[in-house]
């Protein structure tokens, strides 16, 4: 019919026995006397009926087992009899649907850890030099280079009495966050207000050129997301977007193929196309060794697990 669709994998990977983490006896919520096999190196779905206690199974046991045992935390722990093997793993990751910043200050650019880049280059650019900028002259978070109006924030907060805040462009700086002498340093024409409102698609355009940063842009396109701006505030992304935010975060950091990584319904509003962008990736993870349990109702993610 000419529609698209994503195959059944023609060869799937063939677990390894002596390479399973094992869980048993998981009584946690609903749960009653679970046990569960999760073969190291592959890409394991959990799925079922709402409430049936998947998330209990996976985030409140599996995770929280795993990351007081390996990450040194200390999450409560949902009831359960044993678990073994939890030394396949080096490090244990949860990649959840919670926002990446608590303030709208917070934004992919910060979060992936692009900015510091991004501001060591706009200190290395021949004017910023001969003005003695250092790279702290294009944080919106300090003195100096900000706009003291709005405090590098672009927008002012108007009290309304029995009605909700509303917030305006700031007057001084219409919302751009820096002031007039931070704005004059460009890079190939574009000052640092500009390279924040970019989408992640043309900011690469632009970046290509500079590792720092394009290796972290381009794990942004990898899990769907060339269309948010660089300083889009936290507090806008949706819960899926946040979810690859941090997805994105992660690919880009060297890892030692010992990863065990959870998500809990990464597909959720997504459309087909992004869908199999971020199978494409979870497989990548998984090539690498990395252990990917997916917590999922959809199909073309149960199909490829």
């Amino acid at each position: 019919s000419g529609k698209r669709r994503i195959e059944i994998p023609k060869q799937r990977h063939k677990p390894n026995p002596k390479m399973m983490l094992h869980l048993r006896g998981a009584t946690g919520n609903n749960l009653k006397n679970v046990d569960l096999d999760i073969p190291a190196g592959l890409l394991t779905c959990i799925t079922g009926v709402s409430g049936s206690g998947k998330s209990t199974l996976i985030n409140d046991t599996l995770f929280s087992l795993a990351a007081n045992e390996i990450n040194g935390a200390s999450h409560p722990v949902a009831a359960h009899r044993e678990v073994e093997n939890l030394d396949l793993f080096d490090k244990v990751v949860d990649i959840d649907q919670s926002p990446i910043g608590r303030t709208p200050r917070s934004n992919p650019a910060t979060y992936t850890g692009m900015f510091t880049p991004l501001r060591e280059l706009f200190a290395q650019v021949p004017e910023a030099r001969a003005r003695g900028y250092s790279p702290g002259r294009f944080s919106f978070n300090v003195r100096g280079g900000r706009c003291e109006a709005c405090q590098g924030d672009g927008l002012i907060k108007v009290e309304m009495h029995f009605l909700p805040d509303v917030y305006v462009p700031c007057d001084v700086c219409h919302g751009k966050r820096y002031n007039r002498e931070t704005l004059e340093i460009r890079y190939k024409g574009f000052n640092i207000s500009d390279v924040l409102q970019m989408t992640v698609e043309d900011a690469l355009r632009l970046f290509e050129p500079v590792p720092s940063i394009a290796r972290k842009l381009e794990t942004l396109v990898d899990v769907g997301l060339s269309y948010i701006k660089l300083g889009q505030s936290a507090t806008t992304l949706s819960g899926g977007e946040a979810q690859r935010v941090k997805l994105s975060k992660e690919l880009s950091r060297r890892d030692t193929g010992r990863t065990l990584y959870i998500l809990d319904e990464p597909t959720t509003g997504l459309h087909f196309h992004d869908i199999e962008a971020l199978l494409g990736v979870l497989h990548k993870l998984r090539d690498e060794g990395n252990t990917v349990v997916v917590i999922e109702h959809n199909l073309d993610v149960i199909k490829t697990a």
